[in-house]
C-alpha cells in the first residue's frame, strides 16, 4: 500500500491491461483518514474495449505509516454521478439561502 497520499491508485494490471484503468483523481481530504474521488474505466474483455466512464469515492486510513483502504462507493454511470451532484447542489443551495 501507498505511504502517500499522491501515490494511492485504483489501477491494476493484469496480462499487460490496466483494469481499472485511473483516468483522474480528486484528493477531496488528507490526513489520517483520507477522502479521493476516482474517474476510471474497466476492461472488457469480450469487446476488448474499455467502459464508458465510471466513478468512484474511496476512504484511506493510515497505520503504520501505510494507506489501507478502508470503504468505496462505486458510481456506476454518468446518469447516477448526476443524479449525486444535483442532490448535493441542491442541498448546498439549500444551506447557502438559510445563511
Amino acid at each position: 500500500m501507498a505511504e502517500k497520499v499522491e501515490d494511492l491508485t485504483i489501477t491494476d494490471v493484469k496480462d499487460g491491461i490496466e483494469t481499472p484503468k485511473e483516468l483522474d483523481k480528486v484528493i477531496l481530504s488528507k490526513g489520517s483518514w483520507t477522502t479521493i474521488v476516482y474517474r476510471y474505466q474497466d476492461w472488457d474483455g469480450r469487446k476488448e474495449a474499455y467502459s464508458p466512464d465510471k466513478y468512484t469515492i474511496r476512504r484511506y486510513q493510515k497505520r503504520n505509516g501505510e494507506y489501507r483502504q478502508q470503504s468505496k462507493f462505486n458510481i456506476s454511470s454518468a446518469a447516477q454521478a448526476q443524479g449525486l451532484i444535483d442532490a448535493l447542489q441542491g442541498w448546498l443551495t439549500q444551506d447557502s439561502d438559510q445563511a
